[in-house]
């Protein structure tokens, strides 16, 4: 299964909605979501796994995005994806998210600098 990429590096919130779009260099077709997400500690962000036919498309959550996806989450807005005709919902990104971050806090496996980030994001201290 190959794999594409796709930053998400803008949000906006419309109509009650949090978009997100990003950079792509790949052509994507028809993404649906599979409601799982993983972590790509070195490149300190989150990924969020669409399928596009038989491919895998990575949709990366950088760091810096993380403060509006949590926003929208604590406001129960709908996340959702723009990339080209694509418009996509996140499903399941909330539940998947806190899982995580349970997993993550406190784990050095993900390395420091992901911990770091992840704790300071999204735990309350």
């Amino acid at each position: 299964m190959s794999r594409k990429k796709v930053w998400l590096n803008q949000a906006a919130e419309i109509n009650n909605e949090l978009i997100l779009k990003g950079e792509q260099t790949d052509k994507i077709g028809r993404l649906e979501p599979t409601g799982q997400v993983i972590v790509d500690s070195e490149e300190l962000a989150f990924v969020y796994l669409a399928e596009e036919e038989s491919e895998y498309t990575y949709l990366y959550l950088p760091d810096f995005i993380w403060p509006e996806i949590i926003d929208a989450l604590n406001k129960k807005q709908t996340v959702k994806v723009h990339i080209g005709e694509n418009e996509m919902e996140l499903k399941q990104l909330e539940d998947e998210l806190n899982d995580l971050v349970m997993n993550i806090e406190g784990n050095s496996n993900y390395g420091d600098a992901f911990v770091e980030k992840v704790e300071s994001a999204f735990i309350k201290k």
